[in-house]
């Protein structure tokens, strides 16, 4: 699942279609993707519309549009966003057209189709994008709104209270276990247990690794470097790159989940 900074990666990808008009809307209507879009109403709002902005929060993004015209995309497990001309060849996965005056088509490609395209045309804007939680890297993702957050979820593992979307948008699995690594807690501590210093210090680290994410990957699908956890989570065997000591991995939150346990401690959390 695609999490922030690979879905503004792929938000950047139709950025050749700002300022431009749409000349056409094609709209799968045999896929998953477009489950209540009403399509004849969305073609009329957006031919002759021009893309004006693009925005990310979470796990979504959002398009708009001249004549308060939005489309929503969430990436699902497969989906991916596509820039192409003329020359591209079209594949059966491509669910979502928008050809753009000069020839341009932004394309929404989602094999296995867990994806959404979400459209709404009003002031303001659209409910779906409205209800999104603060971004973690926003003034308003503060210390006491982790520490509220995790006294309501007391009894639940700290991996799968990282994974809550209504808190934490834009974190999944790897960014989860990069925040618990670098912070030196370990996946299965109860969000209760813990203390005021530990808060502060989960709160600095999401922070830090949000930034770090966008930085490296949002901006140009960069490799991260060797001295995040990421490059080492994957397959059993590896080493945590700071103890050199084997790393950990096994099922916590429902989730598959890899941690230091050189680094990683049950207890820490209390402190």
């Amino acid at each position: 699942m695609p999490e922030l900074a690979e879905v503004d990666y792929f938000r950047r990808r139709w950025d050749p279609g700002l300022g431009r008009k749409v000349a056409q809307v094609s709209l799968n209507p045999k896929a998953r993707v477009g489950r209540g879009v009403e399509r004849p109403a969305l073609a009329r709002a957006l031919v002759g519309a021009k893309l004006v902005e693009s925005f990310a929060a979470a796990k979504q993004m959002a398009f708009r549009f001249t004549g308060d015209a939005w489309v929503g995309v969430h990436l699902g497990m497969s989906g991916r966003l596509e820039c192409g001309d003329a020359t591209r060849a079209p594949t059966k996965y491509d669910h979502f057209v928008l050809t753009m005056s000069g020839g341009k088509q932004l394309v929404f490609v989602d094999p296995r189709q867990f994806g959404r395209i979400l459209f709404w045309q009003g002031p303001g804007v659209p409910p779906w994008w409205e209800k999104i939680p603060p971004p973690i890297l926003s003034d308003d993702f503060t210390v006491g709104v982790v520490g509220a957050f995790l006294r309501r979820r007391a009894r639940t593992s700290i991996k799968a209270v990282l994974l809550m979307q209504e808190r934490f948008p834009g974190i999944g699995n790897w960014m989860a276990d990069e925040v618990l690594w670098r912070a030196g807690f370990h996946p299965e501590a109860k969000a209760g247990a813990f203390g005021p210093a530990a808060v502060r210090k989960l709160h600095r680290t999401l922070r830090e690794v949000c930034a770090d994410a966008m930085r490296v990957i949002g901006k140009d699908w960069g490799d991260p470097p060797a001295s995040w956890l990421f490059n080492h989570r994957w397959t059993d065997g590896g080493r945590c790159p700071r103890s050199r000591q084997p790393l950990h991995r096994a099922e916590v939150g429902g989730r598959t989940t890899c941690w230091s346990p050189a680094r990683q401690r049950l207890g820490a959390e209390r402190r």
